[in-house]
């Protein structure tokens, strides 16, 4: 009668102590059930309010080069001084808060681009406009690091379609901010743009609030371990694949750079259109850029990254290579396929690096966050100067052949298909 009493006991006592144990051995491990759609809403209206405040140095070159009398070169130089300071201290932002997060750090950045909305609104010389344009430069340093963390953090899984709806908020910004200058800059002159400076105070306070929100998921993120995946590339591939990268993203971003500061000099120069009337036309291969972030993540956790990026590249170069040649309709229709194809690769190159060095994570965001702003400022620079001996028609006719770079997609390592 003992026996089968003791064998009960028995039996019971491991069922019970697994459950007891459970939650402390695995509750650290499991990943959001789903992502946090306020953060993640929250990080990209501060992208939109961001890049609207910036999108505005390009769209008032027109108004600047003609108060000042500027040439094509010292418009580039205004593009350098400000892309060139935030490509510099983004990977130095991203690599300091490897080591230590700073919550707040975003609404503080923020002011540096409140002061330079200012500064640039009341300059009365090019020397004050470069340093203007050099603090908005510093917000942006600041701003995109870590607030790719961030939207990582709250992506319950889901990279791309995460990275995507935060650059979306960038990319409709900068979209914006060419009808904003028509709308208001351009008649009320360069003093308007001060009022830009309250968009900076709602970013300020947006992004305080989601420091609030952050600071938590600090002390959480801390007690993960980054496992690398067994399938996952060796160090010599992913440093191949790393220089693939930033290749082909070199090969975007200046191409994307001689549509976003020249495209509107090239319109009236070549088809004789208004100030006004470029900056819509920018308008809508800006809103295009916008479509093809916001689709570009979703399809890389769908079907790859690595396919994402050979089609989106790669896929532009007949687009480009049409332009110099066809008339202002055919202009604005090549200008939007080439907009939403090519801005598809940004979440795929942005992730697929992330991806390829998890223990540097706020490094490599800031690396290629950075990167892309000083290839386009240097890029917008050494147009510009091209441009001023060869004329604004030739700018276009050698960009054309800038995505046959895509062809070095085919180089880049085939991924875990969960790569964490």
């Amino acid at each position: 009668m003992n026996k089968p009493v003791a064998v009960d006991v028995d039996v019971a006592a491991p069922v019970t102590t697994p459950d007891l144990a459970l939650p402390k051995t695995t509750a650290p491990a499991p990943p959001p059930a789903g992502p946090a759609y306020v953060v993640l809403g929250g990080i990209s209206f501060s992208h939109f309010l961001n890049d609207t405040m910036q999108s505005l140095i390009p769209s008032v070159y027109p108004i600047l080069k003609a108060n000042y009398a500027l040439d094509f070169g010292q418009i580039g130089l205004i593009t350098l001084a400000f892309q060139f300071t935030a490509s510099l201290l983004q990977p130095v932002v991203g690599h300091m808060t490897d080591k230590k997060a700073q919550p707040f750090s975003l609404a503080i950045g923020m002011g540096s681009t409140f002061f330079g909305l200012l500064l640039l609104s009341v300059a009365h010389s090019y020397t004050v406009i470069l340093i203007a344009a050099a603090m908005i430069g510093l917000g942006s340093a600041v701003f995109h690091p870590e607030s790719a963390r961030i939207a990582r953090l709250a992506s319950g899984g889901r990279y791309g379609m995460a990275q995507s709806v935060f650059q979306v908020g960038g990319n409709v910004g900068t979209a914006l901010g060419p009808v904003l200058a028509a709308l208001i800059v351009v008649p009320f002159g360069q003093g308007s743009i001060g009022w830009f400076s309250s968009i900076a105070f709602v970013a300020i306070i947006v992004l305080w609030r989601i420091g609030l929100w952050y600071k938590p998921q600090v002390a959480a993120k801390k007690k993960m371990v980054v496992k690398p995946h067994p399938d996952a590339p060796g160090r010599r591939r992913v440093m191949v694949a790393l220089v693939v990268l930033v290749a082909l993203l070199f090969s975007k971003q200046l191409y994307m750079s001689s549509l976003s500061s020249y495209y509107t000099f090239y319109l009236i120069e070549k088809f004789q259109v208004s100030t006004q009337t470029a900056q819509m036309f920018l308008f809508l291969f800006l809103a295009a850029t916008a479509a093809g972030v916001f689709f570009g993540g979703p399809l890389g956790d769908r079907f790859g990254r690595r396919y994402v990026i050979w089609f989106s590249i790669l896929g532009t170069l007949p687009f480009t290579l049409a332009l110099p040649y066809v008339g202002l309709t055919g202009s604005a229709v090549l200008t939007v396929f080439i907009g939403f194809i090519l801005a598809s690769a940004t979440p795929a190159i942005i992730v697929f690096a992330q991806e390829l060095m998890p223990h540097r994570f706020g490094m490599i965001s800031g690396l290629f966050f950075g990167f892309a702003f000083g290839i386009g400022g240097l890029g917008a620079a050494a147009l510009g100067e091209v441009a001023d001996h060869r004329g604004i028609d030739f700018v276009y006719q050698v960009c054309s052949f800038l995505p046959a770079l895509g062809l070095l997609a085919v180089l880049l390592p085939k991924m875990p298909r969960h790569a964490h």
